[in-house]
């Protein structure tokens, strides 16, 4: 068991010191533990998870994609402007799950999206 804190966006218990602040090896989030943590940035704090532009989304919804996203595997990125429609939101670091047309199933993560 690590003596330092788990990371507060993934809990991963491997986090490690560098200079004054602690790092998360399997998200890369870096915070400084003697500050107050940051509430979540993809939610208002009562869960809801929230688009690009703060607006709240669910189950059903359709969003459209910000920025060129690319896909581990894929000749090719997701093109920002892709609408995708009936979002799943889920638990975790992606937390969107759909069907993309072209690329199949697959998870997005919320601040790359903003609801149509």
């Amino acid at each position: 068991m690590s003596e330092f804190p788990p990371c507060p966006k993934c809990q991963c218990e491997y986090t490690y010191p560098s200079d004054n602040l602690l790092v998360c090896p399997e998200c890369f989030y870096e915070w400084n533990p003697a500050e107050q943590p940051i509430a979540e940035e993809l939610t208002d704090g009562t869960g809801k998870v929230l688009d690009a532009n703060g607006n709240a989304l669910q189950d059903g919804d359709t969003v459209v994609v910000i920025k060129d996203l690319p896909v581990k595997g894929a000749p090719k990125p997701i093109k920002a402007g892709t609408k995708v429609k009936n979002i799943r939101l889920t638990d975790g670091d992606h937390n969107i799950d759909c069907k993309i047309e072209g690329f199949g199933a697959m998870g997005l993560k919320s601040e790359f999206v903003r609801k149509a």
